[in-house]
């Protein structure tokens, strides 16, 4: 039963990932605005002065790879396949939002949002992928699986 229950936080952890990234699928303009505010409202130092002088120049490629990655740990995780890498790229993901977009919002509440997808990305990528994963099946090769 424990191995069904992981498979189902694994789909539901990566509709997570792919509710955020289809937010940006449609364009990315509206992300500038977000990262400008992050950034100058960020108080962690040094995290700070990279999103001023590195990530607010660049916001389009930032937002893009960010997009990009949502969609590529969200998919592998709906589908079960590298399911640890994809899980580990959720992490990544989820700290890079948590130490710079939850800054800039006002709600402390909301900001769990941000850390939740660090705790249940975190705990795929420990325990695997469940039971109901594609990567389980022999046909599956070798670099798709965890």
């Amino acid at each position: 039963m424990a191995d069904f229950l992981e498979s189902v936080c694994r789909v539901g952890v990566g509709w997570y990932w792919l509710f955020f990234a289809s937010q940006k699928w449609g364009g990315v303009a509206w992300v500038h605005p977000v990262m400008v505010s992050a950034g100058l409202k960020n108080p962690v130092p040094g995290v700070h002065e990279f999103l001023v002088q590195v990530v607010t120049p660049n916001w389009q490629l930032f937002a893009v790879g960010e997009a990009a990655g949502e969609t590529v740990a969200g998919a592998l995780l709906v589908l079960g396949l590298a399911t640890r890498w994809a899980a580990v790229l959720a992490v990544l993901l989820a700290l890079g939002l948590s130490f710079s977009i939850a800054f800039g919002v006002p709600d402390v509440g909301l900001r769990w949002l941000y850390y939740l997808g660090v705790i249940a990305s975190l705990a795929i990528a420990v325990n695997g992928p469940g039971s109901m994963a594609l990567e389980r099946l022999v046909q599956v090769p070798a670099w798709l699986r965890s």
